[in-house]
C-alpha cells in the first residue's frame, strides 16, 4: 500500500513515464489516481486522422446540336385593311332607314342607308315624258323627210326643201338623246338613294341617323360610314439600311431570293404573344429609301380567315434573312457573360474545365445558335455552371434527355 504513483506506471508497464515528481502517497483511495491516469494516457496519444479530399463536383453536359436553321430578320409593324372605302351619299335627301348593325360583316351590295326617293322619282317621271315627246316629233320628222325626198324626185320640191327636212330630223334625234340622257340619270338618282356596300368587310358605325339631311355629290358628300376589308390584310414595316444591304448582297450571292420577285416568307407575332402565330409572304418593297430615317417600307400580305387581325394592330415581322446552313445551338443557360464576351464552359479529356469564347447568333426553336467556338463533339456544362471552376476537375454526367430549347420558344 506504500507503492509511490512513479513504481506503479513503471509496474503497469503503458509505455510512459511520470511527468511529475511526486511523494509517495498512500493507497487508500485509487479513484483520483485512475483519473489521472486516463488524463494522462489522452494527452499523449497519437495525432487524429487527416479528413479524406472531396471528390470533383457533378455537373450535367451536353454536345451541342446541330442542324440547318435559317436566321431571321424581325421590324416592327403595322397592320392595313387591303382595301377600304369611305361610304358617302351620292344624292342629297332625308335618311330613311340605316340597314346594317353597327361592326358588323357586310358583302358587297348589302343595303346601308336609304335615302328618300320621291323627288328623285318626279324627276325621272318627267324624263320620261320628255322622251316621248323628243320620239314623236323625231318620227314627224322622220316622215316628212321621207316626202320631200318622194317629190324631189318630180322636182315637186326643190334641193334646199330636202335639206331643211334632213337638220330637222337631225335636231329631233339629238333632242330624242338628251331625253334619253336625263331619263337614265335621274333613274340612277333613284338607285342612289339605296347605299349599298361597295366591298366586304367589317362595316364601322353609322354616323348618319334617320331623319338628318345629307349632302350629294353635287355640295360636298356627306360620310356616312366606312367598311375595312380583313381577309387577307396588309402588314407596312421599316427595313434599316444595312439590313437591306445584307439582303442584297445575298441576293447576288444567289443565297437569298429578292422579295421584290420571290413572295418570300414571313411570320408574324402580335403583342403578348412568345411565338409567331400568323404566317405570310411578301408582296411589296418601296423604290427608295426613305431619307429622313434611312428605312425602306415593305409589306406583307397574311392570311386572315377568322377575322382576328384589324387593320392599325401591330405585331412583330419575322423576314427571311439567310439561306439554310448547318449550325450548332445550345440553351441560353450555358452561355455565361466574361464581360464583354460570351463563352461556354467546356470538359475536357481530363475532366477539367475550360472557359471557350464564343460567337452567338439568334434563337432558333429555343436554342442559341453558336456561329464560332465550339465543335461538335465538346462537351458543354449545361447545368452546374456554379459549381464549375476553369482549370479544376469535375465529375461530368450526360444529360438524359439532350439539350431541350428554352420554355419561350420560337425563333428570334
Amino acid at each position: 500500500m506504500g507503492a509511490t504513483v512513479k513504481g506503479f506506471a513503471r509496474s503497469a508497464n503503458f509505455g510512459f513515464r511520470a511527468v511529475c515528481n511526486l511523494k509517495c502517497i498512500p493507497w487508500r483511495n485509487p479513484r483520483p489516481l485512475m483519473v489521472l491516469l486516463a488524463v494522462t494516457l489522452s494527452g499523449c496519444g497519437d495525432k487524429p486522422p487527416q479528413p479524406a479530399a472531396s471528390a470533383p463536383p457533378p455537373v450535367t453536359v451536353a454536345q451541342p446540336v446541330k442542324r440547318t436553321v435559317t436566321d431571321w430578320d424581325e421590324f416592327t409593324g403595322r397592320f392595313e385593311a387591303v382595301a377600304e372605302v369611305q361610304v358617302r351619299a351620292r344624292v342629297g335627301g332625308f335618311v330613311t332607314g340605316v340597314e346594317f348593325r353597327d361592326g358588323a360583316i357586310v358583302r358587297t351590295g348589302d343595303l346601308l342607308y336609304v335615302i328618300d326617293a320621291r323627288p328623285f322619282e318626279a324627276v325621272a317621271l318627267q324624263a320620261e315624258g320628255q322622251l316621248a315627246d323628243a320620239r314623236a316629233k323625231a318620227e314627224l320628222a322622220r316622215r316628212e323627210l321621207d316626202r320631200a325626198l318622194t317629190l324631189n324626185q318630180t322636182q315637186a320640191v326643190s334641193d334646199s326643201v330636202v335639206d331643211q327636212r334632213r337638220q330637222a330630223l337631225q335636231t329631233a334625234r339629238a333632242v330624242e338623246t338628251q331625253a334619253d340622257g336625263a331619263l337614265k340619270a335621274a333613274k340612277l338618282n333613284i338607285e342612289f338613294t339605296h347605299v349599298v356596300a361597295p366591298i366586304t368587310g367589317r362595316v364601322s358605325r353609322h354616323l348618319v341617323s334617320v331623319g338628318n339631311l345629307v349632302q350629294g355629290s353635287e355640295g360636298g358628300s356627306t360620310l356616312l360610314t366606312s367598311i375595312v376589308s380583313l381577309d387577307p390584310i396588309y402588314i407596312y414595316f421599316d427595313m434599316d439600311e444595312a439590313t437591306y444591304q445584307k439582303n442584297n448582297r445575298l441576293w447576288h450571292e444567289d443565297k437569298r431570293p429578292s422579295s421584290r420577285d420571290t413572295p418570300n416568307p414571313v411570320q408574324v407575332t402580335l403583342t403578348g404573344e412568345t411565338k409567331p402565330s400568323h404566317e405570310g409572304t411578301m408582296n411589296f418593297l418601296d423604290n427608295r429609301l426613305d431619307e429622313s430615317t434611312g428605312t425602306l417600307r415593305g409589306r406583307a400580305v397574311i392570311p386572315n380567315k377568322d377575322l382576328s387581325l384589324l387593320p392599325g394592330q401591330f405585331g412583330r415581322v419575322r423576314l427571311i434573312g439567310s439561306a439554310p446552313y448547318e449550325a450548332l445551338l445550345l440553351p441560353d443557360s450555358a452561355i455565361a457573360t466574361d464581360q464583354s464576351r460570351k463563352i461556354v464552359f467546356v470538359v475536357k479529356d481530363d475532366d477539367t474545365v475550360e472557359a471557350r469564347p464564343v460567337v452567338l447568333g439568334p434563337l432558333d426553336e429555343g436554342l442559341r445558335v453558336v456561329r464560332e467556338g465550339l465543335k461538335p463533339e465538346d462537351r458543354v456544362i449545361i447545368d452546374g455552371l456554379q459549381r464549375a471552376r476553369v482549370g479544376a476537375k469535375v465529375t461530368p454526367q450526360m444529360a438524359k434527355n439532350g439539350l431541350k430549347a428554352a420554355p419561350a420558344g420560337g425563333k428570334t
